[in-house]
Parts: structure tokens; C-alpha cells; sequence
């Protein structure tokens, strides 16, 4: 068998692998592998190239083919839908096996990076991370929400809300008092772990030597800089900054046609963590605008006035972005546009 192309379609314990060689016509259809036997079943063919949608484990085996000398990719699942041929109705395992063997072909395919151990560790803290944070939101919001019952709204800012409601608490019966006291210490927790963790990417950052090139930006600190090169490594899976800025989301969608271009809001695409990152770093520097009078500071206040702030904060995260890609991509720091006399 001449095999040149696999689609592999992941699960948990059941794989489907779909085959074809260099006219396309499938030669390999394995709809039913066993989790134990697909490593060795993949060992086994000649080095090819392996598409796989980018999902919960996919990483891993895309570095386990790769030791055996196969070119292996990632595509997020949207862009592999379509080359389904049955459709809807007749989704199966095989299926779309096959449909991700002819997406993995495709010249003008978008592909995900795939990332090596390190990588994955370092987004473990930040998944962790982002975990607790989510989880302290919902206990605030539930403690707003149970409180309220008894007739008691406080302001939305947490820090006014645990400041006012200790004069509340005596107000509210036995077993009210007990329940908004636990939530109270339990976000207490919270905010040890996130304090924790915070202090941990901080450290990682700064062991990393593209990290703290990425921290000269501005707008870009150890979370934002860590989080980068935890998904991007050394930015080679993208020709250049705006595609990578496409893959991000924050560039704008378009709705043109007869010749005339309309270009709507950012498309959101691609990792929301990472775009809030950039987007946060973007506000922050437009607070700490005051009256400097750097290049960067003039164009960024100028932008803020002819478009607004929000579009403003997205068109720095943006640039922010694609400084980053060149960053990781040359290896070289961040040297800002010197003023001329």
C-alpha cells in the first residue's frame, strides 16, 4: 500500500483511520481501532501526512506519530465539517475520518500548532488559572443572588461588596448567616490560589527568554507573554503577523460582494483567552496614556479620538500581536520606532 495520507478521527477508546495514496483513492479504512493498538498500527505505515482535529488528547498524539517520521496537523473541527460528503445525516466515526483525510490536503487550510510538553504544562497553570477566576465569579454572583432574597443589593465591584456586607450580616437569619460566611471564606481561597498561581507564570516567564522579550511590549506582562508562547512556540505555523492576528480574532469579518467591501465586527475566532489577554493589555496601556509624547503614545491617543476606545483597545491588542509573531518568529527584541529630529 502507497499511502501518503491519513485522516485519524480521535475519541476516547475508539479510533477511525481512513487512508488514501497519491490519486486519492482510498487504500487504508480502518473505521474501528482500539486505543491500545492505534499507536502501533500508526508506527507501522510508511511516514505520511496525518490530519487530526484539534480536540482533547490531540496534541499528544500528534507528538507520539510524529517520532515515527509522520507530518502530522491540526485542524479546528469547523474547518473540517464541510468536507463531510454525506452531510448531517450521515455522520459517522468513518466518516468523518475520511472527510479529515481530504481537509488535511487542502493548500489553503488553516492549521492549528501543535505543542510540545512544555507548552502544555505551562497552559495547564493557565487553564487552572482561569478556572479559579471563573469559579470566584460565580460564587460572587450567587452570593448577590442569595442575599437578595433578603432584601440586600450591594454594588456589583467586589471589593464594595465585601466591604458593605459585614454590616449586613447580622441582619440575615442563622442559617443565611452561615451559608454567606462559608462563601465568604471560600472565596478567600480563591483568591490564595489565583495569588498562587499568578506568582507561578510570573516565574515562568521570566526562566523564559521569549517571554521577557514579549514582556518589552507594551500592553504585554508575564501572563499575557507566558500564555503566548505556551501557544504559539516560536510562531512558524504562520506566514506572518496579520495571520496570525486572523487566527486570534481580532481582526475584522467580511461581508463584501459586488466589488464594494464591508467589513463588519472582529470575528472572535480562534483562542478567547488569549484574545482577552491581548485586549486587557490593550486597556491598560490606553489608561496609562496620561500626556506622554512618544510615537506610540501620540498615535494611540490619536486613534482613541478618530475611532473610539474600543475599537481603539482592539486595533492595539492587534499590533501588540503581530510585534509578538515577529518577536518569536526572528528571535530578536522589541525596538521601537526611534524619534527623528
Amino acid at each position: 500500500m502507497n499511502i501518503v495520507t491519513v485522516g485519524i478521527d480521535l475519541a476516547k477508546n475508539v479510533f477511525a483511520l481512513h487512508g488514501v495514496d497519491q490519486s486519492g483513492k482510498a487504500v487504508f479504512i480502518k473505521p474501528k481501532v482500539a486505543r491500545g493498538q492505534l499507536l502501533e498500527m500508526v508506527a507501522h505505515l510508511p511516514p505520511c501526512l496525518i490530519g487530526m482535529e484539534a480536540c482533547s488528547g490531540a496534541h499528544h498524539w500528534a507528538r507520539e506519530f510524529s517520532r515515527y517520521g509522520h507530518t502530522v496537523k491540526l485542524m479546528a473541527p469547523k474547518f473540517v465539517a464541510p468536507y463531510r460528503m454525506s452531510g448531517k445525516r450521515g455522520k459517522n466515526d468513518a466518516a468523518d475520518a475520511a472527510a479529515i483525510c481530504e481537509a488535511v490536503t487542502r493548500p489553503n487550510m488553516r492549521f492549528v500548532p501543535v505543542k510540545d510538553l512544555d507548552q502544555q504544562a505551562i497552559l495547564c497553570l493557565h487553564r487552572t488559572r482561569q478556572g479559579f477566576i471563573e469559579e470566584r465569579t460565580a460564587l460572587y454572583n450567587r452570593l448577590r443572588g442569595l442575599i437578595s432574597e433578603f432584601g440586600i443589593v450591594l454594588p456589583q465591584k467586589v471589593e464594595r461588596l465585601r466591604r458593605e456586607i459585614g454590616a449586613h450580616l447580622e441582619a440575615l437569619p442563622g442559617w443565611a448567616n452561615r451559608c454567606v460566611g462559608d462563601l465568604l471564606v471560600h472565596a478567600d481561597r480563591l483568591n490564595e490560589r489565583i495569588e498562587e498561581y499568578d506568582r507561578a507564570i510570573a516565574e515562568a516567564a521570566r526562566q523564559d527568554a521569549r517571554s521577557r522579550q514579549l514582556m518589552q511590549l507594551p500592553g504585554i506582562g508575564p501572563t499575557t507573554a507566558s500564555a503566548l508562547v505556551a501557544s504559539l512556540g516560536g510562531g512558524h505555523d504562520f506566514k506572518n503577523g496579520r495571520q496570525l492576528a486572523a487566527w486570534a480574532g481580532l481582526v475584522p469579518g467580511q461581508y463584501s460582494s459586488g466589488g464594494k467591501a464591508r467589513l463588519g465586527r472582529i470575528t472572535k475566532a480562534g483562542d478567547a483567552y488569549l484574545r482577552s489577554l491581548l485586549v486587557m493589555g490593550a486597556r491598560a496601556v490606553l489608561a496609562g496614556l496620561g500626556e506622554k509624547q512618544d510615537r506610540f503614545s501620540r498615535w494611540a491617543r490619536n486613534l482613541v479620538e478618530r475611532r473610539g476606545y474600543w475599537k481603539a483597545a482592539v486595533a492595539i491588542a492587534a499590533k501588540n500581536l503581530r510585534l509578538a509573531w515577529a518577536i518569536l518568529h526572528y528571535g530578536e527584541d522589541y525596538r521601537p520606532i526611534e524619534e527623528t529630529a
